[in-house]
């Protein structure tokens, strides 16, 4: 990226606890990035709703309004804003919540910086991605689904949903590959931009929700198909 685009990329600090908000203002800065902090789940929402940002680092306990409760208002405004969680929490419950209510990416605390840094270039480059090939084909149907890519609004027949941006990339992904095999490390290295030697059951959690839109019979799926020992593929 270079240090032009950096000084335009605009960030959402919510944390209360001040020791670490203080840190991460300060090194987020230093990178390069425009950086507003929020302590309490009230003042968040006030310059959410008064600003634009490119994207939202986001501690889950907070006074007044939670991480929960924000990434929610955050979804329904702008759906394809990145939302990276951090929480002292590690139960997978609070974790599967978070990614439900559109957090696209989660650190527990305590985490190192260079990894929290390198999770927010990531996703601003998968965001820039998203933006371009979006463009190209901002609606797409199969079977009886419909997928708008802009809004991440969907149809499956009469039933209306909205996705996650990472579910929405996911789709992407496998829809620009059709009939191809993804592995999970493909969607490791190019939709999480992670290492692909950690998280690979995160790939398998986000393919079993989109099976649950999408397919008739999520347990034999017709679209998004497993292929044994190597991933999954689109097909149509």
């Amino acid at each position: 990226m270079s240090s032009e685009s950096m000084i335009e990329t605009s960030i959402l600090l919510v944390e209360d606890e001040e020791n670490l908000a203080h840190g991460l203002e300060y090194n987020l800065t230093e990178e390069g990035y425009k950086v507003s902090l929020a302590r309490d789940g009230r003042e968040a929402l006030k310059l959410f709703d008064e600003n634009e940002f490119d994207l939202i680092v986001l501690d889950i306990m907070l006074p007044y309004f939670n991480g929960f409760e924000i990434a929610k208002h955050i979804r329904e405004k702008h759906p394809q804003m990145p939302i990276l969680m951090l929480t002292a929490r590690t139960q997978v419950e609070d974790r599967v919540k978070g990614l439900e209510l559109g957090a696209d990416d989660y650190l527990t605390k305590p985490f190192h910086l260079k990894e929290l840094l390198l999770r927010i270039k990531g996703m601003l480059k998968r965001k820039s991605w998203y933006q371009k090939v979006v463009i190209e084909n901002p609606v797409y149907k199969f079977g009886n689904n419909e997928i708008n890519f802009e809004n991440l609004k969907c149809t499956k027949g009469k039933k209306d949903f909205q996705l996650t941006s990472y579910e929405a990339m996911i789709m992407k992904y496998l829809i620009e590959n059709k009939d191809k095999v993804v592995t999970r490390k493909e969607l490791l290295e190019n939709v999480w931009n992670m290492n692909p030697d950690i998280e690979t059951r995160t790939v398998d959690n986000f393919i079993v929700r989109l099976r649950k839109h999408f397919e008739d019979d999520p347990s034999d799926p017709k679209f998004i198909v497993s292929v044994r020992s190597a991933g999954y593929m689109f097909q149509v």
